[in-house]
This record gives C-alpha cells, sequence and structure tokens, in this order.
C-alpha cells in the first residue's frame, strides 16, 4: 500500500486522505453494526489522528450513545448520507476510525480482528488466523491509546 491514500462519500461532496497506514484494520459484528452498515458485519481501519484529514466539504457528525456513559461522534456526508468514519470516546480519542469502504483504493484492506463474533451471521467464516472475541475486548489498546468504548 502506498500513502497518501484519498478516499470520500459517495456523491464526491466530502473527501478525505490519509497520509500514513491504520494501525489496525477490524471488523465487528455486532446487531449495532450490520444495521449501520446494511451488512453481516462493518469494517474500520483505525488511523492515526496526525494522519488524517478532511480535503473536501465538511461532514456532518451526530453523536451514538454506546451505552449509559459512553458516546460515540458518528461523522457522514450531509448530501449522500455515506458514513466515512467514527471517533469512539468522543474529540479526546486522537484517532480516526474510517469506514474502509470509502477508500479508492480497497485492495489492501484485509481485517486481521474480528469481535462480536457471538452475533456474526452463520454463513460468516472467520479466518483461522484473525484475533477473535465473542464479545466487546476488555481493552481497545490494539486501537491506539487504551480506551474503553464501543466500535
Amino acid at each position: 500500500m502506498n500513502f497518501p491514500q484519498g478516499g470520500g462519500c459517495q456523491c464526491g461532496s466530502v473527501r478525505y486522505e490519509i497520509s500514513g497506514p491504520p494501525s489496525v484494520v477490524y471488523a465487528c459484528h455486532c446487531t449495532e453494526c450490520q444495521r449501520q452498515s446494511g451488512a453481516a458485519f462493518a469494517m474500520a481501519a483505525v488511523i492515526p489522528g496526525e494522519h488524517f484529514r478532511i480535503a473536501k466539504g465538511k461532514p456532518k457528525m451526530f453523536l451514538r450513545r454506546t451505552s449509559p456513559v459512553k458516546t460515540m461522534e458518528c461523522w457522514f456526508c450531509a448530501d449522500c448520507g455515506t458514513r466515512l468514519y467514527h471517533v469512539p470516546g468522543g474529540s479526546a480519542y486522537p484517532n480516526r476510525n474510517i469506514k474502509p469502504g470509502t477508500l479508492d483504493d480497497t485492495s489492501w484492506l484485509s481485517p486481521t480482528i474480528h469481535f462480536w463474533a457471538r452475533s456474526a451471521q452463520s454463513w460468516v467464516r472467520i479466518p483461522e488466523d484473525a484475533t477473535r472475541y465473542e464479545t466487546q475486548p476488555d481493552t481497545l489498546a490494539w486501537t491506539g491509546p487504551d480506551i474503553s468504548a464501543s466500535p
């Protein structure tokens, strides 16, 4: 994979650029991610904040409660609704969990961690060499700072 890489929404109103590789690419099989993605699971590529920038447009944000005490910023295109990235735990979290399907080049993507595997669709095959969690991991240290937040 070469950097920088670009990505954006379906209509082209919002574009972003990443200038470095993700710390991890993961798949979440929780029912909330299935609903949000409209698919069997959702993926995220965790990009250090210093390697992410909005190059065009202005995404809109809604705050989703992930527990009684936790929230997640969910950023999307206000024109076409494409979900672009998440910020678990809010602005204190330094990384951007981009929706990797919004990248222009997705050929290099392969999730190495799968969580909420107990909610995975029965036909989904998680690779044997992938790290697997039946629910939410106790720590998300592999995403950057050790925070306890929802994907």
